[in-house]
């Protein structure tokens, strides 16, 4: 299956929640979560009991599509989180956290996780002094991440960092705002990571 390129504010609407996939409009009054528009489709009024898996589906697809994943880029995480020590559920927001990608949105280099993905693609971004165009690449605790010294890659980013203050930014890494530049202090605990999902419920479902 291809990547989707619908309409995001359709994917909250069917996650019941915000997935953040849309920049600033996720903040604003007329986001489709927040005006209450119910879930598309033509029974998107109706409010099925879920079964246990229908659950642990819904968790796994909100997770899924908050980080913009195909289902095969997703099991590939989750696999590889399994073979980690510590908990797999924790171990694997954690990787989908230090995904480059991830953290140049969370430095608000881009308003969005898509935005930031084809940031990082257009070769805007170096890590450690070094252009890294792989979205899905894992940063370390100590790597330094920035917007690469042009133009046009900074024009970009200085359109939305000031906007990514407002929103607060993770504690697990610091920002320079002076020179587009960012640094993983150190791996997130659960408690720092943002998305609102029971990971084990996740854990569940692939363990079946």
């Amino acid at each position: 299956m291809g990547r989707y390129t619908g309409p995001v504010c359709k994917l909250c609407r069917r996650e019941g929640m915000k997935l953040f996939l849309k920049g600033d409009r996720c903040y604003m009054a007329k986001c489709a979560i927040e005006v209450g528009r119910p879930a598309p489709g033509q029974h998107g009024m109706r409010r099925n009991k879920l079964s246990d898996y229908g659950v642990q589906l819904r968790e796994k697809q909100r997770l899924r599509r908050m980080y913009g994943l195909q289902e095969g880029q997703f099991r590939l995480f989750f696999e590889r989180a399994l073979r980690k020590r510590g908990i797999t559920g924790v171990r694997l927001l954690q990787t989908l956290e230090l995904r480059l990608d991830n953290v140049a949105y969370r430095l608000g280099f881009a308003p969005s996780r898509r935005s930031a993905r084809q940031f990082v693609l257009h070769g805007h971004i170096a890590v450690n002094g070094r252009k890294t165009s792989i979205p899905s690449f894992l940063v370390k605790p100590g790597d330094v991440i920035q917007v690469r010294d042009n133009k046009q890659s900074r024009e970009y980013a200085t359109r939305f960092m000031e906007a990514a203050e407002g929103r607060g930014r993770p504690t697990w890494m610091s920002v320079d705002r002076e020179s587009f530049k960012g640094e993983v202090l150190h791996v997130p605990s659960r408690e720092e990571i943002a998305p609102i999902v029971n990971e084990q419920l996740i854990v569940e479902l692939y363990s079946k």
